[in-house]
């Protein structure tokens, strides 16, 4: 297997070129992506929802549980991925941002 290197425009253009060629960009407003996430993301919660906080931090011995965690994990990445993008958001720059100002609001003691 050969090692891709992946970056976020990369994951980005294949995820704008997977939806053009099923003319699935109709469908991917704002309001869609943020539904889709939200969708996704709750899948990956049902998951987690019944394990105690040892159970969950074991979640991926388990294979079977491993690969859906896997799987919702990419689902909740690449809805947040269309989404910056049909917004115009860096997600990376938007993150670096967000860190540098939670670090100013709760300052290391």
């Amino acid at each position: 297997m050969t090692e891709r290197h992946l970056d976020v425009a990369k994951l980005q253009s294949r995820l704008a070129e997977f939806a053009a060629v099923r003319n699935w960009q109709p469908f991917h407003t704002p309001k869609n992506l943020v539904a889709a996430l939200s969708v996704e993301a709750s899948e990956l919660v049902e998951i987690f929802q019944w394990l105690t906080p040892e159970e969950s931090a074991r979640v991926m011995d388990d294979p079977d549980t491993a690969h859906r965690v896997t799987d919702e994990v990419a689902d909740v990445l690449a809805y947040l991925l269309q989404l910056c993008e049909v917004l115009g958001i860096d997600p990376l720059a938007a993150l670096d941002a967000k860190i540098d100002r939670n670090e100013r609001r709760f300052p290391a003691p």
